[in-house]
């Protein structure tokens, strides 16, 4: 039986189907504008699009599982749908802001929670993924990094436990394989806990060079990163980013509990993807 991705132009979605093809799994890839997808060879694109319910069946016909990215709009529609046209079980990748402190009032919690209980209440038989802050989130320094220019961040004593993408991706396509791990909510994070000075620390040891750090006021960082999300997006981020100044946050052992290997570091997504931080001259 096929099993279908969804939101397969994203960061997870893309690693999830390049490892259930190379695997030999029969897989569909869907997006609002399937044409748009660069897919390997032999999997079918298909449009799925949740402001559209009249995609919905087309493109879960002959579907035994399914790989979903959150999305409030037309979850509930689409999970109804994938359940009459047979999908045993989901893989729905949420966030794991939906069980943090504070998670009623700050808008990405609620936003992930109103899916899975829109799944919950649903005939499905899902697993949850609720990974913490992606290590690929550095990509948001690069620009400064590559032209020589100090990193301005507020909170730069902030703690995440960045999580590598390859990590999600082996853990959901570990959960689309093992019967034993549907139902459970698997709550993801990297090996370590380290501030963004730390982290920026392990590029700048990894370039051979010194990357400075500006440190932002709130009012600062309101100013320059409030037109690019919305206001309350940005006020419950900067509140998580200040109450995690100095303070280590949890690290899960899902990631090897789940694969079998150690959950891959921070250096280690550098490591991998340095090009991006250095200029293009060296």
């Amino acid at each position: 039986m096929t099993i279908l991705v969804t939101g397969a132009r994203g960061n997870v979605g893309r690693r999830v189907l390049d490892r259930l093809h190379a695997a030999g799994q029969p897989v569909r890839a869907s997006s609002r504008t399937p044409g748009e997808l660069d897919v390997p060879a032999g999997v079918d694109a298909v449009p799925l699009d949740l402001n559209r319910p009249e995609t919905f069946d087309a493109a879960l016909d002959g579907v035994d599982q399914a790989f979903l990215y959150a999305e409030p709009a037309g979850a509930k529609e689409l999970f109804a749908a994938a359940a009459r046209a047979g999908v045993r079980h989901a893989v729905l990748l949420s966030s794991s802001t939906v069980h943090e402190s504070g998670a009623p009032l700050d808008p990405l919690g609620r936003f992930h929670a109103a899916v899975e209980e829109a799944l919950a209440a649903s005939a499905l038989s899902a697993t949850v993924l609720r990974p913490g802050a992606f290590a690929g989130n550095a990509y948001g320094w690069s620009a400064a990094i590559r032209g020589g220019r100090p990193v301005r961040l507020p909170y730069a004593r902030a703690h995440t436990a960045p999580v590598h993408e390859d990590d999600i991706a082996d853990v959901a396509v570990a959960a689309l394989g093992d019967p034993a791990v549907e139902g459970r909510i698997l709550t993801l994070s990297g090996p370590e806990s380290l501030s963004f000075t730390e982290q920026i620390g392990v590029l700048s040891d990894l370039l051979g060079r010194g990357v400075p750090v500006h440190e932002l006021t709130r009012e600062e960082a309101v100013e320059e990163m409030g037109p690019h999300m919305p206001a309350p997006v940005l006020d419950a981020l900067l509140g998580q980013w200040a109450a995690a100044v100095d303070r280590p946050v949890r690290v899960e052992d899902t990631v090897e509990r789940i694969t079998g290997r150690p959950a891959r570091t921070f250096r280690q997504w550098a490591e991998e993807h340095l090009g991006a931080f250095t200029p293009a001259d060296g």
